[in-house]
C-alpha cells in the first residue's frame, strides 16, 4: 500500500503515541468550538426572551449560572468535548408547582451520542458489522470507543422486537391505503429446523405516499396465514385497497377475496415472466421475453389483448404450460390498464418489496440467519423502517385520491363521462 505519512509522524493514525491524524484534530476542534457557540447562542436567546420574568424583589428569574460538567459527545466527525452553559430557572410551573427547566433542543440531557450516530449503529449492525467488531472497526474512526461495545448493539435487538410489536398493534382506522403491495420472503433461521416466512405488505397513501403496512411471520404463505394478517388489519380499522399487486401465489388471493372481496387484483409480471420462461427451454427464452414485454408494455389494453394471443399461437402448441400461465390470468394481469397510466409502472409488479428485501437477504446471508423468528422479524423490520424514510413518491401522486374517490380510467386516462367515451375492446 502506497504511504505519503511516515510511520513515525506522530500525527499519523496509529501511530505510537496513539493521537489521531493532524486533520481529524482540526475537524473535531472544529465542530467543538461550533458547538460551544451554538449551545451559548441557545442560552442568551432563552435567558433574554424571559428577562421581564422578575420576582418580587425586582430581581430576574432566569439567568445563567455557570457551566454543566465536561462530557464527550460521539459525533459524525468523532468524540467531542462538550462543556454547556447551564441555566437557573427560578419560576415554577402553575399547573404541577414544579421547577421549570431549561431543556437544549441541540444537546438533550444527558446525550452520549448524536441522533445520526445512534441510528447508524444499528444500521452497521442490520448491515453485516458484526457486534464484536464495532470498537475496532469504529472507536480509532470516530476517536472514542464510548457507546460502542458489543452488549450495547446487541441489547438494541429487544428495543427492535418491542418497536415491531407496537408497530403490529397499531390503529390503522385514520390511514387510507389504496394501492397495496403484498409478498412473502423466505429466510434461513440458524437455531431452528424451518425457514421464516415474512409476509409483507407495502401501501400507497392516498397522498401517493409508499409505506410498510404490516409485517409478520406466517406458516409458508398459506391462505390461513395471510388471512390472519389481512383480518388484523381490518380489524385495526383498514379499508379495502381499490387494487392489490402480488405474484401467483393462492394463498394471498384466497385470503384477499374473503377479507376485501372487492378490491382488484393485479398479478406481478415480474413473478409471471419467471414462471413462463420456467416452463420453456432455455433456447426459447430471449423470444418468450420480447412477447411477454409485448403484452405488459402494451399503449392499451386491447394491444395487451392482442399481443397475448400473438403469444399463445406462438407458443401454446409446442408449450402449453407456458402459455396457459398467461392466458389462464390475463385479465388479472392486465388489470393495471384501468388506473392511471403514470401509475402503471408501480402497479405491474410487486418491485417495492422485492428491491427492499434484497438489503434483508444480504444482512441474513452475511449472519448465516438470524437466530430466531423474534430476531429476523425485529431485523427486517427495522431495515424496511430505515429503507422507508427513502421511498419516493409514485409517479403523478394527485392522481391517487381520484382512484380512491372512485374515478374511471380507461387505458390509462381520466373519463370524465363513463359510458360516453369508453374505447370498445378487441374481441
Amino acid at each position: 500500500m502506497l504511504t505519503v505519512v511516515p510511520d513515525d509522524c506522530p500525527g499519523r493514525p496509529g501511530s505510537k503515541d496513539g493521537s489521531s491524524s493532524l486533520i481529524d484534530e482540526i475537524v473535531r476542534e472544529g465542530a467543538r468550538r461550533m458547538l460551544a457557540e451554538a449551545l451559548q447562542a441557545e442560552v442568551d436567546a432563552y435567558v433574554a426572551q424571559l428577562a421581564g420574568e422578575r420576582d418580587e424583589n425586582g430581581r430576574r428569574l432566569v439567568v445563567r449560572n455557570g457551566y454543566h460538567q465536561s462530557r464527550a459527545v460521539l459525533t459524525s466527525a468523532g468524540a467531542v468535548e462538550v462543556t454547556a452553559p447551564r441555566v437557573n430557572d427560578k419560576r415554577t410551573d402553575a399547573d404541577t408547582g414544579e421547577r421549570k427547566r431549561f431543556a437544549s433542543a441541540i444537546l438533550p440531557p444527558w446525550a452520549r451520542k448524536t441522533p445520526k450516530v445512534t441510528e447508524v449503529l444499528p444500521l452497521l449492525y442490520l448491515h453485516g458489522l458484526s457486534s464484536g467488531d464495532f470498537v475496532p472497526a469504529l472507536g480509532q474512526f470516530l476517536g472514542s470507543a464510548a457507546g460502542l461495545s458489543g452488549p450495547v448493539i446487541t441489547k438494541l435487538t429487544e428495543t427492535w422486537q418491542a418497536e415491531q410489536r407496537a408497530f403490529a398493534a397499531r390503529d390503522l382506522s385514520g390511514v387510507d391505503y389504496v394501492y397495496l403491495w403484498a409478498d412473502g420472503i423466505h429466510v434461513n433461521i440458524r437455531l431452528e429446523e424451518h425457514k421464516l416466512c415474512l409476509l409483507v405488505m407495502i401501501g400507497v397513501r392516498a397522498d401517493g405516499r409508499k409505506e410498510l403496512i404490516a409485517l409478520a411471520d406466517g406458516y409458508r404463505e398459506s391462505t390461513e396465514s395471510w388471512a390472519d394478517l389481512l383480518r388484523d388489519c381490518a380489524r385495526r380499522g383498514m379499508r379495502a385497497p381499490m387494487l392489490a399487486a402480488g405474484d401467483g401465489a393462492l394463498g394471498f388471493w384466497g385470503a384477499l377475496r374473503e377479507v376485501f372481496p372487492d378490491t382488484t387484483e393485479q398479478r406481478c409480471w415480474f413473478h409471471k415472466t419467471a414462471n413462463v420462461l420456467g416452463a420453456l427451454p432455455k433456447s426459447a427464452h430471449p423470444g418468450a421475453k420480447k412477447a411477454l414485454a409485448e403484452i405488459w408494455g402494451a399503449e392499451d389494453k386491447n394491444h395487451a389483448r392482442q399481443a397475448a394471443r400473438a403469444f399463445d399461437a406462438a407458443y401454446g402448441t409446442k408449450f402449453p404450460k407456458a402459455a396457459a400461465k398467461i392466458t389462464g390470468d390475463l385479465d388479472q394481469l392486465l388489470a393495471f390498464y384501468d388506473y392511471p397510466a403514470e401509475h402503471w409502472v408501480h402497479l405491474r409488479t410487486t418491485n417495492p418489496i422485492e428491491s427492499t428485501f434484497a438489503t434483508v437477504r444480504h444482512r441474513t446471508k452475511v449472519t448465516k440467519g438470524p437466530g430466531s423468528r423474534a430476531a429476523g422479524l425485529a431485523m427486517a423490520f427495522k431495515l424496511i423502517q430505515s429503507a422507508q424514510d427513502h421511498w419516493r413518491l409514485v409517479n403523478a401522486p394527485h392522481l391517487v385520491a381520484l382512484v380512491r374517490a372512485g374515478a374511471t380510467f380507461i387505458n390509462g386516462k381520466l373519463v370524465e363521462r363513463p359510458g360516453e367515451n369508453a374505447e370498445p375492446e378487441a374481441a
